[in-house]
């Protein structure tokens, strides 16, 4: 506990998706290392009561507003530019999840999370960025998902925003380190949350959010690039991702069963 601690106190944090689920718990959990933290999402309501439950709720500050828009992301980089000079971590975890109907094949579920979960992401590494290079111990680190690995049936959508997003990062891994900033990337498979509670199948190895919260922070402060769990499961979808692909088919198809 002792080196998380001393790994993220007094860091400026930026953290997107924070109104509940993940975003909720990772807030709550960094909250006691005596961090600054700005919280953002569309849903200022909730924000609000993400900044309540904090062990410090002076030291969060909500900056609400529609990650979709380019130009609000800049505005809350602006505000935190103004008001502490400078941002060590942007942890950008906003995002959404639909699933495609082969029988009713819409092509607005792909721009949908395009939007929200690729494009949002981009718009507040653009606006992040500048301030992240001039940060001595700078993160910037992506929420992905085990969905990444592997082309899923009925994930088409948000699996390809999720590899997008990974792909993306593991490019910029590499591409920013000269500048000194760590790129990591998140990658959970089944985490309980409201968005997940509307699952109309099995989710094997289901961790809490607290839980992924605790792993998130760990990886962080060991400054992994990829950070996966439930080990149990993710590492089995990794193994699965460099199977023949007739092998890897026939297994993926048993999803469709469930």
């Amino acid at each position: 506990m002792a080196s998380k601690e001393k790994f993220f106190t007094d860091r400026v944090i930026w953290l997107t998706g924070a109104s509940s689920g993940i975003g909720r718990a990772l807030a709550i959990a960094l909250s006691k290392f005596s961090c600054t933290l700005y919280i953002s999402a569309r849903n200022e309501t909730n924000l609000e009561l993400t900044r309540q439950a904090c062990a410090d709720p002076e030291r969060v500050f909500v900056v609400a507003g529609d990650l979709t828009d380019k130009t609000v992301n800049h505005t809350i980089c602006a505000r935190i530019h103004a008001h502490h000079g400078r941002l060590d971590m942007a942890i950008l975890n906003a995002g959404t999840c639909e699933y495609v109907d082969v029988n009713n094949f819409d092509s607005d579920v792909f721009s949908t999370l395009m939007d929200s979960n690729f494009m949002s992401m981009v718009y507040a590494i653009e606006a992040s960025l500048p301030l992240l290079k001039k940060s001595r111990r700078a993160q910037l680190i992506g929420m992905s998902s085990t969905a990444a690995y592997l082309g899923i049936p009925r994930s088409e959508a948000y699996g390809a925003t999720k590899a997008a997003i990974r792909n993306m990062l593991r490019a910029l891994h590499v591409n920013l380190k000269p500048h000194g900033v760590h790129v990591g990337v998140i990658c959970p498979g089944f985490v309980a949350t409201e968005l997940t509670a509307r699952n109309d199948f099995a989710m094997p190895a289901l961790i809490s959010a607290e839980r992924a919260a605790e792993d998130i922070i760990l990886g962080m402060s060991k400054q992994q690039h990829e950070i996966h769990f439930p080990k149990r499961f993710s590492t089995v979808l990794k193994i699965i991702s460099i199977l023949p692909d007739k092998l890897q088919f026939s297994l993926l198809a048993k999803t469709l069963e469930n």
